[in-house]
Order: structure tokens, then C-alpha cells, then sequence
């Protein structure tokens, strides 16, 4: 007979594709205070529903993508397949961009933080 090898993965899609989206982030760049500081302002200042005010703030989430990754992982196990935590954890951090008051002198990642705990 035949011997079954059993997985944690139902299938190795999962994985493959997982791989592929840490490829992918691990080719972001990184985000500096400075360039926070200005992705910030950018957000914060122009009219609402303005292409710069939302290409601002897809940066700002987009170069987070790191972090969103590692929060996300320290909730694996308990029901949920690491992918869907971090597209959980994407959409929380996209509505923490989308809120974030700089005026109050906190950088983005410790408000953003809550808003991904929030959203897996």
C-alpha cells in the first residue's frame, strides 16, 4: 500500500504562496523616521479622497508590510492559517494609515500595531 505523508498544510499551495509573498517584502525597502515623518504629513494634509493623500498612504502601509508580518505571527495556532493572519493584519494596517494623526508625536508602527491586533 500506499504511504499518505500527512502536513500540517492542507495543501502546499499555502506555502508556495507564502514564500512568494516573503519574497516579495523582503524587497521593500524599509521606512525611515524621515521619510514617515513626510508620508505623514502627505497623508495628513492633503484633502481627503486626493490621489497624492492615497498614494501616501499606500506607501506608508505598504513599506509596514515587515511588521504586519511579524505580529502576525505571534498569533499562529490559534485557528487561523499564518496567510489569513496577514491579510488580516494588511487591512488593519492600511486603516491604521488611513487614521494616524501624527500630531500627537507617536510614529506610525505603535499606532498601527493595535489597528493590526485589532483586525486578526
Amino acid at each position: 500500500m500506499r504511504q499518505l505523508k500527512i502536513s500540517k498544510n492542507i495543501t502546499n499551495r499555502e506555502t508556495r504562496s507564502l514564500e512568494l509573498h516573503f519574497q516579495e517584502i523582503s524587497k521593500i525597502k524599509q521606512l525611515s523616521v524621515e521619510e514617515e515623518d513626510t508620508l505623514v504629513k502627505i497623508a495628513s494634509k492633503i484633502n481627503r479622497n486626493t490621489i497624492e493623500r492615497e498614494n501616501a498612504i499606500e506607501e506608508l502601509a505598504t513599506r509596514n508590510m515587515r511588521f504586519v508580518v511579524s505580529v502576525a505571527k505571534k498569533y499562529q495556532g490559534l485557528g487561523l492559517s499564518l496567510s489569513d493572519l496577514i491579510s488580516e493584519g494588511h487591512i488593519g494596517n492600511l486603516k491604521a494609515a488611513r487614521r494616524f494623526d501624527h500630531s500627537r508625536g507617536f510614529r506610525f508602527i505603535s499606532y498601527s500595531v493595535w489597528w493590526i491586533r485589532q483586525a486578526i
